[in-house]
């Protein structure tokens, strides 16, 4: 791995199934056009191209960790109900099964078995949120699983392991949704609207903490948050975040994206 300025990392929205892709939309007009401005704000926002994206979702839930390592990953559609044109999407970024070793010997070494999966393809977390925000789908793209127990320390530590990588060029985007009770989202019920309001109040408070032991302290402990459970019924879209946080190290977190979708408040963060 040969030494760059370290790269940030972020977590940031994925959306709803294939959202931004849909005439008509999903909801109100404009309802996710803020987002898929955000999303395409990444670029810029990151200021170099890196020589491939890391990405972390949820979608992918697996006992022991596992990367993608084929060298033409395919699309895995895993939404339903969505209008047929959004099934015939194309997001052509190439793998890396180079990447793919790199983060598998980095995770090994530091306790974490990882599995090269070569034939293993990208999901709708993944190629969504990237055909807004990288669309031209040149850069090598290695997506990682989480691991299916949730244990949110051991995702804050499998981030730290990856951290070597910022330096090596490549850039880590966990991609996941800060709101995600699918039955609440589209619940017109005020309590869910400040259930929402609450968690995103504390979840911002606890990630731009800036003393890092102390974000992590609080990411761990993140079930024990105002309406936690409300927000997060299962918490695999949250679970990526804390990947992208311990990837950061020491480095100040920013929120970077604010919203409310459905009346929900959302957001993304950069670290570093």
């Amino acid at each position: 791995m040969s030494a760059h300025q370290p790269l940030p990392t972020y977590f940031v929205p994925h959306g709803g199934g294939p959202c931004f892709f849909m005439d008509p939309p999903m909801g109100p007009p404009g309802t996710w056009d803020r987002m898929a401005e955000f999303l395409r704000s990444l670029p810029a926002d990151v200021g170099t191209t890196p020589r491939a994206i890391l990405a972390i979702t949820g979608h992918w839930e697996t006992d022991d960790l596992r990367v993608t390592a084929g060298t033409n990953p395919p699309l895995i559609y895993d939404y339903y109900g969505f209008p047929e044109s959004t099934y015939h999407l194309q997001y052509p970024a190439p793998g890396s099964p180079a990447l793919a070793s790199e983060v598998a010997a980095l995770l090994s070494a530091a306790g974490f078995p990882t599995v090269e999966d070569p034939e293993r393809g990208f999901d709708h977390g993944v190629f969504i949120p990237f055909l807004v925000a990288f669309p031209e789908a040149k850069i090598p793209v290695v997506e990682l699983s989480v691991r299916r127990d949730m244990d949110p320390t051991a995702h804050i530590a499998i981030g730290r392991a990856l951290a070597p990588l910022r330096e090596a060029g490549v850039l880590i985007v966990a991609t996941g949704m800060s709101y995600h009770n699918l039955r609440g989202f589209f619940s017109a019920d005020p309590r869910m609207t400040e259930a929402a309001q609450v968690f995103d109040g504390w979840l911002t408070a606890a990630v731009c903490d800036t003393d890092p032991a102390e974000r992590e302290r609080r990411l761990a402990a993140w079930e024990t948050a105002p309406a936690a459970r409300l927000c997060h019924p299962q918490e695999e879209h949250l679970l990526p975040l804390m990947v992208a946080a311990g990837a950061a190290g020491s480095d100040a977190a920013s929120h970077v994206y604010s919203d409310r979708v459905f009346g929900k408040a959302l957001s993304g963060f950069r670290f570093g």
